[in-house]
């Protein structure tokens, strides 16, 4: 990353940061899209095992996975003032975090996750496959955290095609071991939806090898000596980390959850309407990809500028983030209803299953645009280092409004599980205005220092 003057020039360095990302985000979720999309090809009651076992798997990876992020724009901020010397030991008590992390959720999945779901109303066969679903994935806890923290790193250092190479090597990994897991192939076990989590865990480790073997040997990563002479774990650097981080991962975490509590809350409406739920959501979430990178992109650049204290340069990134967004989602909501009947189809044959799913995605088509204004804004306050009213905005925003908002609406009125949509736009359209005022007011108190 380098100094910009013109808003071309930071267009082309947003485009520079972010392209890499949107390829690296759309390679890292192929591997949920392909466990999805090859298990709906499989059956459909497996369909819906998975989709309530990534209903819980999901929230909790990105929500954790979300303090992690805070690397980014730690890293960021300490390039853009020349303290370099301070990165090692940054990312390296990252590192010592995230394996934390990761041993605590894989203990509690595995005492915990059976009684969980024996308190929903599933039917028998659903319920194992969620059950062995969340079992399987939680051996990749570990590789894809630490994973997680280096390529934050990797990114923070503007190096964003680097982490894109290693996501384009993992896809194509993962949709040959579902090919062999799900569909039992070349004399592996059939083992349906099971087998797609046993998929991803072993994926998960091929990927942070690869990664590791890239920080601990190509410049400029190498010369940081991340993984050479390491510090002892600090329980300062760790609060460090976590009070950018928690802020971050509960406003991740709150988004995120409220699109699984929405799966959770349609399983009484049966395995056709959770399956086709989860058509929708599964697109859509791949449609995000786009203005998620933005947001990514967004943090990099707006924390080298402050680290920097180049405050109007800020500004002016944040924007076009925004701008960006907006636009590229417009034409992805336009895309995602004019063909929603060739969309859904792509996942199944079952009528019920496809009529169902494209009612859903025209509701998709419709909050896509307030999704590409609250997760740049988020990105940008987050290179801010504005965490905390952040997740507090998102919390009211999803849990007060949005999902309160579905359930009065199911209860009120006779449009089912179409309530919840409406409530999800709702809550996210909430979502892009109140972050937009903040992310403003923090630009204007910048102005003053």
């Amino acid at each position: 990353m380098h100094e910009t003057a013109t808003k071309q020039e930071k267009l082309k360095m947003m485009f520079k940061i972010i392209f890499p990302i949107l390829i690296t985000q759309i390679a890292m979720y192929l591997i949920t899209f392909f466990d999805i999309y090859m298990t709906a090809r499989y059956s459909t009651e497996d369909l819906a095992g998975v989709s309530i076992g990534s209903s819980f798997w999901t929230p909790v990876y990105i929500g954790l996975a979300g303090i992690l992020m805070s690397i980014t724009p730690i890293v960021a901020q300490l390039i853009g003032a020349k303290k370099k010397d301070d990165v090692k030991s940054a990312v390296q008590q990252g590192i010592y975090l995230s394996a934390f992390i990761a041993v605590i959720i894989f203990v509690a999945f595995y005492f915990g996750m059976d009684s969980v779901l024996g308190l929903i109303s599933l039917e028998p066969a659903v319920e194992q496959v969620a059950s062995d679903y969340i079992f399987y994935l939680s051996f990749g806890l570990l590789p894809l955290f630490i994973y997680q923290v280096l390529r934050y790193y990797m990114d923070a250092l503007g190096s964003t095609r680097v982490t894109m190479l290693i996501a384009l090597v993992s896809a194509p990994i993962n949709i040959l071991l579902n090919y062999l897991f799900i569909f039992g192939n070349l004399g592996f076990p059939e083992l349906g939806g099971a087998g797609a989590a046993i998929a991803s865990a072993l994926t998960y480790w091929v990927v942070l090898f690869i990664a590791v073997g890239i920080v601990w040997k190509q410049p400029p990563f190498a010369n940081f000596r991340i993984l050479r002479d390491w510090a002892k774990p600090s329980l300062k650097h760790w609060l460090g980390i976590a009070r950018i981080g928690v802020p971050i991962g509960i406003s991740i975490f709150a988004e995120t959850s409220i699109f699984s509590a929405v799966t959770l809350m349609l399983s009484v409406y049966g395995t056709v309407t959770i399956s086709a739920h989860q058509i929708a959501m599964n697109f859509t979430a791949l449609l995000y990809m786009l203005p998620l990178s933005i947001s990514m992109g967004a943090t990099i650049l707006v924390g080298y500028e402050i680290g920097a204290k180049r405050f109007q340069d800020a500004k002016v990134y944040s924007w076009l983030a925004v701008a960006s967004a907006v636009i590229t989602s417009t034409i992805s909501a336009i895309l995602l209803y004019v063909f929603r009947e060739k969309i859904a189809l792509l996942y199944s044959s079952d009528p019920e299953v496809i009529e169902l799913a494209m009612a859903f995605l025209v509701f998709a088509a419709l909050f896509q645009v307030s999704d590409a204004i609250q997760a740049p804004v988020q990105g940008a306050l987050r290179g801010y280092k504005d965490v905390n009213v952040t997740f507090v905005m998102a919390l009211i925003s999803y849990w007060v409004i949005g999902l309160p908002s579905g359930i009065l609406l199911d209860r009120m009125t006779g449009i089912g599980p179409f309530a919840y949509w409406i409530g999800l736009i709702l809550g996210l359209t909430a979502g892009a205005i109140t972050l937009s005022i903040r992310l403003l007011m923090v630009q204007k108190k910048m102005r003053h220092i």
